[in-house]
């Protein structure tokens, strides 16, 4: 099995940064995309921002030219650059991965993955 943990959030001023990170562990052979979720209280959970294995990325409009996705292979980490951060930002981040795994007597078996979210709180 895999294993998402994140880390990175906390409290900040509006305007100002935080960096999430999320490091994926366990069964993986590869992995076919990282991205970023988050939900407000009383608010479905949305994308914010998705890098492939390829290195595409793409983002919410809301987060467009503020957010920052990157990756490090090498680490299986994944990470959330967030600039310019506003009160409406304010939201528990999900780490989500498509992974790629070997199971012995089965082969190379593709799931879905969560991590257990870290807390973003924007606020004067």
């Amino acid at each position: 099995q895999v294993q998402l943990v994140e880390s990175g959030g906390g409290l900040v001023q509006p305007g100002g940064s935080l960096r999430l990170s999320c490091a994926a562990s366990g069964n993986i052979f590869s992995i076919y995309a990282m991205g970023w979720y988050r939900q407000a209280p009383g608010k479905q959970r949305e994308l914010v921002a998705v890098i492939t294995s390829g290195g595409s990325t793409n983002y919410a409009d809301s987060v467009k030219g503020r957010f920052t996705i990157s990756r490090d292979n090498a680490k299986n980490t994944v990470y959330l650059q967030m600039n310019s951060l506003k009160p409406e930002d304010t939201a528990v981040y999900y780490c989500n991965a498509d992974i790629l795994g070997v199971r012995v007597g089965i082969g190379p078996i593709k799931d879905n993955y969560w991590g257990q979210g870290t807390q973003v709180t924007v606020s004067s």
